[in-house]
């Protein structure tokens, strides 16, 4: 089941914590892998919409930063998700090159082994 929502509804669904932020979750919308995990504000969730260009907000360098911007590997806006209680935002997209900034296709290349 899945809710077709406005962009305004979905806008006000999204819960900001203390510091204005929401977790993002990026999937690749063609394997479905986990691609990465970033934090978007209201401002960098709305650019995305507007835009189709995923825009996240780095918490280290304090400032808005469109993903691809220095690498190339820019990630596209297919659809939009966000969970049952607001809190995480689910984004699919089509990842242009790797989506971690090591070169790997996805940030979650470290398995915890035995």
């Amino acid at each position: 089941m899945t809710d077709t929502i406005s962009r305004e509804k979905f806008l006000n669904a999204v819960k900001f914590n203390a510091d204005g932020l929401v977790p993002a979750i990026a999937q690749s919308c063609s394997t479905g892998a986990v691609l990465m995990m970033a934090w978007m504000t209201r401002h960098t969730l709305e650019e995305t919409l507007a835009t189709g260009h995923v825009t996240y907000w780095s918490r280290s360098r304090q400032k808005v930063w469109r993903k691809g911007e220095s690498s190339g590997h820019v990630q596209r806006l297919v659809e939009a998700f966000v969970d049952c209680d607001g809190d995480t935002i689910l984004l699919r997209v089509d990842q242009m090159g790797p989506a971690c900034h090591t070169g790997a296709p996805t940030c979650f290349f470290r398995k915890l082994g035995e």
